[in-house]
């Protein structure tokens, strides 16, 4: 059994999961991201996330997020049921968002704007201020807390991510919630970012936060300060190759990174079209990949998943994780969060979303 399993974690008694939330116009590049069935509807997908780890479904938000063309269920619902059935508390940090989730979902504010799209001169504003509140946020949770997971919401990540790792002197392709990676439309992208900032592969590795500012996006300096603030707390940074980059970001930060692991789902990491292990490698992080073992469930949107399609997002293989180290099977947890499609279905706000 991998010594990273959730079988062989100490099971903690005060843990907590954060979700960070932003937006970037570097999702407006039409291609570049699934997550949202047009462009621009990528600016709702964070708030929707938001609002169904609030409440298991959306308030405000007109549109459940969702990934076309079959509609397959955001994976905020994977960890809504994995937060349910664990009982650990929720917290949802909002580092730079264009559209909001409903009042009565709280949000921490870190004083952050939306991102601009990389191409631009400036990707991320107000960096240096969000770190030091993210960072001064980390201290407090570590004071409260034995066991910090943290997910993301933010279309168009990964490209920023592939962004900032090149920057940082990490070559390699990064994985993408679409069943077809569209690598050479990201790396045309990622390219024109980096020239457009004078970046040549490795020239900012020593000036980590300068890259996140010229080429990243608001929630990744926001995980960043919250990570390297909680410092020896355990931290699981719940995501793919996006949580790599932050990764990176502290580690050339100079901050310890011994605390911290990183947790997705095996679909990333086993991504034949990235490379999260060769990253993670030269990293030399410490990581884990879940199986959700969605290709047994009787929904066809969750099958997409075993497909390609989604592969993580909002922290999924994070939450899972936790449910597995509490205690409940795949089939318990798969289980639960086909009953919340269902019943999605049922109340009209998964329209058209292939749940049986």
């Amino acid at each position: 059994m991998d010594a990273l399993s959730p079988e062989n974690a100490s099971l903690p008694e005060r843990p907590l999961f954060v979700c960070v939330l932003g937006n970037t116009e570097t999702a407006y590049i039409e291609g570049l991201s699934a997550a949202g069935k047009t462009a621009k509807l990528t600016d709702y997908t964070p708030a929707g996330d938001a609002e169904v780890l609030h409440k298991g479904t959306i308030i405000d938000i007109p549109i459940l997020p969702m990934t076309p063309p079959y509609d397959t269920p955001t994976p905020a619902l994977i960890t809504r049921v994995a937060l349910t059935l664990t009982g650990v508390p929720l917290l949802i940090v909002n580092a730079g968002l264009r559209v909001f989730p409903a009042k009565e979902v709280p949000l921490v504010e870190l004083g952050g704007m939306p991102g601009s799209d990389i191409r631009g001169s400036v990707a991320v504003h107000k960096v240096d201020e969000v770190f030091s509140n993210a960072f001064k946020l980390g201290q407090e949770l570590a004071g409260k807390h034995d066991l910090v997971v943290i997910g993301e919401s933010i279309p168009a990540g990964t490209t920023t991510a592939n962004a900032v790792l090149q920057s940082l002197g990490y070559s390699g392709d990064v994985s993408s919630s679409s069943s077809s990676n569209p690598l050479s439309l990201k790396r045309e992208v990622v390219a024109a970012a980096l020239k457009s900032s004078g970046i040549t592969p490795g020239s900012l590795r020593d000036e980590p936060l300068k890259a996140v500012a010229c080429v990243g996006d608001p929630m990744m300096v926001a995980v960043a300060g919250l990570a390297a603030g909680l410092g020896s707390t355990p931290v699981i940074l719940a995501g793919g190759t996006q949580m790599e980059a932050i990764y990176a970001v502290i580690k050339h930060l100079e901050y310890p990174t011994d605390s911290i692991t990183i947790v997705t789902t095996s679909y990333v990491v086993n991504d034949e079209s990235a490379s999260f292990r060769e990253i993670a490698e030269r990293l030399g992080a410490s990581y884990y990949g879940v199986d959700p073992g969605f290709g047994k469930s009787a929904s066809q949107g969750l099958r997409q998943y075993e497909l390609g399609f989604v592969k993580e997002g909002v922290g999924a293989g994070g939450a899972m994780y936790l449910a597995l180290m509490y205690g409940h099977s795949r089939e318990e947890i798969r289980s639960e969060i086909e009953k919340l499609c269902t019943e999605l279905c049922r109340l009209g706000s998964l329209d058209r979303v292939e749940c049986q």
